[in-house]
């Protein structure tokens, strides 16, 4: 089953979303990595982040671009974090998919939701700020927003987190129901 967290920059999403799949019982549990590292600050991050899932039984991939490819263990609780750097990284690395980034994205969470018995993608709001961005931004902006709605379509379960506070948007997941 899929489940889509969304949120500002530090909202608390990822310790969200990280208590959701850690409340998910002793699956294997999988960590996606998308943040391509490329300075200091991002590198800082992703120590951040290690330290933060260090003691819950993550196993971390790290996949900049090529989803669709990733295979992960059958019935494992899977984090994909986060769609935000997923797109940016098809859209502008040279590997990337270029203009076929929302169907090739889609693909891979597909292919994700098929072999996990959880997944939770986590993204970014970004929509709300009101400023007018470069076209090129725009693209980028037009691409998450089109990702974001279809993974919440797929989705049980879509939450969005503001201050550290869940806010639940959609839940069709049963009474009881787990993996």
């Amino acid at each position: 089953m899929v489940t889509l967290i969304t949120g500002g920059s530090g909202s608390g999403k990822s310790a969200y979303a990280e208590s959701v799949i850690t409340g998910f019982g002793e699956h294997e549990r999988i960590y996606i990595a998308t943040m391509y590292p490329f300075d200091e600050e991002s590198h800082e991050r992703i120590r951040r982040h290690r330290k933060m899932r260090g003691k819950k039984n993550f196993q971390t991939l790290e996949c900049y671009t090529g989803l669709k490819n990733l295979q992960v263990p059958p019935g494992s609780c899977v984090l994909l974090e986060c769609m935000s750097n997923l797109v940016a990284n098809e859209m502008y690395q040279e590997q990337g998919a270029g203009e076929n980034t929302v169907e090739e994205i889609l693909k891979g969470v597909s292919s994700l939701a098929e072999q996990a018995g959880e997944l939770v993608v986590v993204t970014n709001e970004i929509f709300s700020d009101g400023i007018q961005y470069s076209p090129e931004t725009r693209q980028y902006q037009a691409y998450l927003g089109q990702i974001n709605q279809e993974i919440a379509r797929m989705a049980v379960n879509v939450t969005e987190v503001v201050y550290g506070i869940p806010l639940c948007h959609k839940n069709e997941r049963k009474e009881g129901q787990k993996i």
